[in-house]
């Protein structure tokens, strides 16, 4: 049941947050909805208070409808019940409280800039998250970022590997005092053009990592040991990143241009995958805006969400300087 799959999260000043169980879908239909919800409230109050106030300001009075008073559920629990609850929430209290988690906000920065310099604008971040991971961990690891596959039905997602040997490349290249600007650019619009083909393939259902783990689960199923298998899927993903969709519907273009560069918001986020490495969701949100989430494990020495944030900025900054 989907209403058992999401949890609502309402503060006492109005701000308001949504927390999804991923088995049953991915990020786009959660986003989807919560698209719809959050702009339909701005057009309603658009509609009855911004343009009723402008003609009459008792009339704006007026088009507030009370809401009914909260009625408190009681729920019958057992014993039982009480104790799988209470356990399940200290399970859940443990794992929230190992949350490292920060946000970077990047206005003045976009698909624009991106475009301009003739890149795909999902390939140059992901070129941006390679140079401030090896930055913050001085190392490479494998990289995962989410596709859809909804050219197929019920399709729900294939892998695009990030690190590739020419995006490595070009980090060492940044790295380096010996390689020069238009070097630097060269190997940066090859290490792009990799990634937007490796892309189009993930789409296109030609990825690679979902026939693993197919592959894998009927070498299960048939009692079969495969070396090779078992080594492919536990290389750890240090890395996971993934797009957050953004304007899935057309109801932002209802809005009057104040309400639209206000009311943004910058998404969400997820867990690292591995308990030693980060998790990167990021927003595209037109051409002069950017946002990320990065989540670390707060028990591990080897990672900080704010030290990641750092070489983030200082990679946003550096890539925008090389292409300026």
């Amino acid at each position: 049941h989907i209403y058992r799959r999401l949890s609502l999260v309402v503060m006492k000043d109005g701000y308001i947050g949504l927390n999804c169980e991923h088995s049953w879908a991915d990020a786009p239909a959660v986003a989807h909805l919560w698209e719809w919800a959050l702009i339909s409230e701005l057009i309603d109050y658009q509609n009855r208070v911004i343009k009723a106030d402008a003609a009459n300001t008792e009339q704006s009075k007026k088009n507030f409808k009370a809401l009914p008073p909260p009625k408190r559920l009681v729920w019958a629990i057992d014993d039982e019940l009480r104790t799988a609850i209470n356990q399940a929430g200290n399970v859940a209290e443990q794992l929230i409280e190992d949350v490292d988690l920060d946000l970077v906000a990047e206005p003045g920065y976009g698909t624009g800039f991106m475009k301009k310099s003739g890149f795909s604008p999902d390939a140059y971040i992901q070129m941006v998250l390679q140079l401030a991971y090896y930055r913050n961990r001085k190392q490479f690891d494998l990289t995962y970022e989410s596709s859809m596959t909804r050219l197929f039905r019920l399709g729900r997602t294939e892998t695009i590997r990030s690190l590739t040997e020419d995006s490595k490349a070009w980090v060492l290249a940044m790295e380096s005092s010996d390689a020069s600007k238009e070097e630097k650019i060269k190997l940066m619009r090859s290490a792009a053009e990799k990634h937007v083909a490796y892309s189009k393939m993930a789409m296109a259902g030609q990825g690679i990592d979902r026939h693993l783990f197919a592959l894998y689960i009927v070498s299960r199923g048939m009692d079969i040991n495969s070396e090779f298998l078992n080594n492919a899927l536990t290389i750890p993903w240090r890395l996971s990143t993934s797009q957050q969709p953004q304007q899935q519907t057309n109801l932002r273009k209802q809005l009057q241009d104040r309400m639209k560069n206000v009311f943004v918001s910058p998404g969400g986020g997820f867990g690292p995958v591995a308990d030693d490495g980060y998790g990167v969701s990021y927003m595209i949100v037109g051409g002069d805006k950017l946002f990320f989430h990065v989540s670390s494990k707060i028990s591990c020495p080897e990672t900080s969400s704010a030290a990641f944030c750092e070489c983030l900025r200082g990679a946003l900054k550096d890539v925008h300087d090389l292409l300026a």
